[in-house]
């Protein structure tokens, strides 16, 4: 992508956004009607409040706000509070994601030193790129415990990494 790229009209930022978002959303809320719905709201918030011509990060930024704000009161109808920990992934992928061979041996060297559990759920989600689901599907566990044995071996890799610079 390149940094300079604007977004002229409406309908390319549409047809260039619209897979990435219903796909997010329906990987949140699981079913195709819902996700078709929030899709829809996602645009109708997002599209009147754009004055274009506007650059495509700037665009893609206001749709994952929009995204976030849009789950929240899809969590705040139907479940009468908005979770907390609403994970929304950027629908724009950072230019360069090229690690380091420094930052990538650290982090096999941190991954190394981890137990079995931790290190598998950190493989699965961000260097295999699963999503909570498939990685919970693939360890054999619920979502919601994907996300606990996520949070335990982040902090625990933070702790590593830590006495490692030490």
């Amino acid at each position: 992508m390149v940094e300079d790229a604007l977004y002229t009209d409406w309908e390319t930022i549409y047809q260039e956004n619209v897979v990435k978002v219903y796909r997010l959303m329906f990987a949140r809320v699981g079913n195709r009607p819902d996700a078709e719905d929030l899709t829809s709201e996602v645009f109708v918030k997002s599209l009147p409040n754009l004055t274009l011509p506007l650059p495509v990060i700037q665009v893609h930024a206001y749709i994952n706000v929009a995204i976030r704000s849009v789950l929240a009161d899809h969590w705040r109808r139907h479940y009468g509070a908005p979770l907390a920990d609403v994970e929304v992934e950027n629908i724009v992928q950072p230019n360069d994601v090229t690690p380091s061979a420094e930052g990538s041996g650290r982090a096999g060297r941190i991954l190394a030193l981890l137990p079995d559990r931790s290190r598998a759920i950190l493989e699965l989600r961000f260097l295999r790129g699963c999503s909570i689901k498939e990685a919970a599907r693939e360890m054999g566990v619920s979502p919601g415990n994907a996300k606990i044995l996520q949070y335990r071996a982040l902090r625990l890799a933070a702790e590593v990494g830590q006495r490692m610079l030490s």
